[in-house]
């Protein structure tokens, strides 16, 4: 069975940094409120870990770095500083493209801050907007305010910092089809060359769960959602932006390529605490909280669970994950990983999505039709258990 890395190392690299100011009101994340942590070790067994990580499986030349967390930029110039040349002495061989990512929130990233990130390699930020008007964004826990996205931006382009996205969010307690349409529009203004826009979620162990369980969540009908939906990809496309994944904008040659590692269903280091990695079909989760993983770290790689990925999973993974995106799934790219034809794999869900009008087929490629957007979630369930022989 040949793997998709051909033997190569990984060429992506994750890294978790649990830390923020607060925890909003949806996020289920592994993150911690900032005060009172030990920040410090918590880098120091982050260098660890990429020490033993590599010692493991050493790394070739890396295309993309992803800093997500929790808040990045809620660490201190300094420590920041420390993260970033600790990064590039564990992983020194860098694509002469490389795609350097990191997550802030709007209001902890002053000029000093970016400063240092652009020089430590950061080349491309992200920003948690989530939508411009104040009053929706204390409603779901943030602390930044529609000044703060502004001023954000306008110190990261002073830095030179250009390759800039914003998250937003529809489907928010209390929003409607006009506040979206609003806050697509200011996000627009912006001129940004990516854009990715997340339906909320309710998850479990939040405090939107808790008052959901209460019925005191006031979210928008689903008739709303699918409008709020309908238009986002409208105004997007007519901008000129476009839609490579479902929750994903971009002008041409803008995508973001780490995340394209994850859809398409390739090796990646995961570091830190309650990363996820994915390498030689090998997956990994690291322990979750702060001291633990400091802990651990000190005595070896800091692992939750380590499991062989078996080929059916794999296979359903594949499928599910790049359907997500607009390019679809190749039965080439199928054939490479896995050595059998996607056809052969997956007829009765092919055929039956294909039937329904939630997939196009041309040229070996299998899509999302403009249907099949909307319906995404029913699409990649046909997939789970539905093997026709492996």
């Amino acid at each position: 069975m040949t793997t998709q890395t051909n033997g190569r190392p990984p060429e992506a690299v994750y890294i978790h940094i649990p830390f923020c100011t607060n925890k909003c009101f949806y996020c289920d994340f592994n993150s911690y409120v900032l005060k009172d942590q030990p920040v410090m070790d918590y880098l120091h067994a982050l260098d660890r870990e990429m020490e033993l990580t590599v010692q493991q499986t050493p790394p070739g030349v890396i295309k993309t770095i992803f800093v997500g967390g929790g808040t990045p930029t809620v660490l201190k110039p300094d420590e920041m500083a420390f993260f970033l040349k600790s990064v590039r002495r564990h992983f020194p061989h860098w694509d002469e493209n490389i795609e350097f990512s990191m997550e802030a929130n709007p209001g902890t990233t002053d000029k000093d801050k970016l400063q240092v990130m652009k020089e430590g390699g950061v080349n491309r930020v992200s920003f948690g907007v989530q939508a411009f008007q104040n009053e929706l964004l204390s409603g779901i826990g943030r602390i930044h305010n529609v000044d703060d996205v502004y001023r954000s931006l306008e110190n990261a382009r002073a830095v030179g910092l250009n390759n800039l996205s914003v998250d937003l969010m529809f489907g928010l307690p209390n929003q409607t089809v006009e506040m979206l349409a609003e806050s697509v529009r200011k996000a627009l203004e912006l001129d940004l060359p990516h854009y990715s826009i997340y339906s909320l979620k309710v998850e479990e162990n939040t405090l939107f769960h808790t008052l959901f369980n209460k019925n005191k969540l006031p979210l928008p009908s689903e008739e709303d959602e699918l409008e709020m939906y309908l238009l986002l990809m409208s105004k997007m496309e007519a901008a000129g932006y476009g839609q490579y994944e479902i929750s994903n904008f971009a002008k041409p040659g803008m995508e973001s390529r780490h995340n394209i590692t994850y859809w398409r269903n390739e090796d990646y280091y995961g570091l830190g605490a309650g990363a996820h990695g994915y390498v030689k079909r090998r997956r990994h989760i690291n322990i979750k909280g702060v001291n633990p993983y400091v802990e651990a770290s000190r005595s070896g790689l800091p692992r939750l669970d380590t499991f062989e990925i078996p080929v059916q999973e794999a296979m359903e993974d594949f499928m599910m994950v790049g359907l997500r995106m607009r390019d679809g799934v190749s039965d080439e790219a199928f054939q490479v990983q896995f050595g059998r034809s996607m056809e052969e794999i997956f007829a009765q869900p092919l055929h039956k999505m294909l039937n329904a009008g939630l997939l196009e087929h041309e040229g070996g490629v299998y899509r999302l039709s403009k249907q099949g957007i909307l319906f995404g979630n029913d699409v990649f369930g046909a997939f789970v258990g539905a093997l026709t022989e492996v």
